[in-house]
């Protein structure tokens, strides 16, 4: 009896480690990832080559270090809309991997001059992009699109308001349509991406 329990135990510690693993598409095996799951809101299924550093779920301020001698400058802004939350998208060029802080502010101050910047909606997502550089330090193109970028209406996010540099820090901000909207930060590579997801 202890030799069929060994052998069903063994069997089943099998089973879940090769579960645990990925393929490259190539019939290589990639590095196995670890996410954390949250329950709100859902993450975006990225490549088994990305890497992905996941928080949130909540409605409090959130932060993660930049990795060592980033320099990057955010070349796209971009929202969606998907089925529970809204996603707005920070497209990086540059070298590294970006740091965060991300927290609701009671209003939007533009950093260096201390203007207030206009954000639509009824609260605000203060967005510090760490790991930040001028564009003749990363050596790519900068964001040059609309300022700002408006959501489709009826979701939880209504805009994302400039992206600007001062000091190693990219600020943008995100008008919410509710107060203490849940979201998440993740990280998501090739492309490099910040990415924030705010609970519908």
């Amino acid at each position: 009896m202890i030799r069929i329990w060994s052998s069903v135990v063994a069997t089943i510690v099998a089973l879940v480690v090769a579960g645990c693993s990925t393929t490259d598409g190539e019939g290589g095996v990639a590095a196995t990832v670890t996410e954390t799951v949250t329950s709100t809101p859902p993450m975006e299924t990225s490549p088994a080559n990305s890497e992905i550093t996941t928080e949130g779920g909540d409605a409090g301020p959130k932060s993660a270090p930049a990795s060592e001698g980033a320099r990057l400058t955010v070349t796209d802004i971009r929202i969606g809309t998907h089925d529970g939350f809204d996603r707005v998208v920070y497209e990086l060029g540059g070298t590294g991997l970006p740091g965060w802080r991300v927290s609701y502010v009671d209003e939007a101050v533009q950093d260096g001059s201390g203007f207030p910047v206009d954000v639509a909606g009824n609260a605000i997502l203060e967005v510090r992009i760490t790991g930040s550089a001028y564009p003749f330090d990363s050596g790519v193109e900068p964001y040059d699109g609309p300022d700002p970028v408006r959501a489709q209406p009826g979701g939880s996010v209504v805009e994302v308001r400039s992206a600007l540099v001062f000091e190693g820090v990219t600020q943008s901000f995100i008008g919410v349509s509710e107060p203490a909207r849940p979201f998440s930060v993740d990280v998501l590579t090739n492309p490099t991406r910040l990415v924030i997801d705010v609970q519908r």
